[in-house]
């Protein structure tokens, strides 16, 4: 029997998605080692961030003159990078308490600068 996990983060993927990236995993693009076992700079690697980067784009619309990042981490990550990259110095950041995940993103930017809750 399949299960299917519907919860954040995760997701349902088709079983040819499963499949190709269990080949991935394995020996991807036939170059004797895995994709999980090459550099990030390695010319399969670039390849492939090019091309995902390209279909993406293209299915979000997304304009030239914008570019994708592609960063490690989940969600979480970004409670600490946005303010690391975003919050000067002498700035104070703007947040809306709504709960527990909020909580945990308003801890982490006070470790880079003034937080300031708006609302709650």
């Amino acid at each position: 029997m399949k299960i299917y996990n519907f919860s954040a983060g995760p997701a349902c993927l088709p079983e040819p998605v499963l499949e190709a990236a269990g080949r991935g995993a394995n020996d991807f693009l036939n170059q004797g080692m895995s994709v999980l076992e090459m550099s990030h700079r390695s010319k399969p690697v670039v390849s492939l961030f090019d091309e995902t980067t390209t279909m993406l784009k293209g299915l979000l619309a997304v304009p030239d003159n914008y570019h994708v990042l592609w960063l490690q981490g989940g969600a979480s990550t970004q409670f600490s990078m946005i303010p690391m990259n975003l919050l000067s110095e002498n700035e104070i950041a703007d947040y809306t308490d709504t709960g527990s995940w909020a909580a945990k993103a308003i801890k982490e930017a006070q470790a880079y600068g003034s937080v300031h809750v708006s609302c709650s």
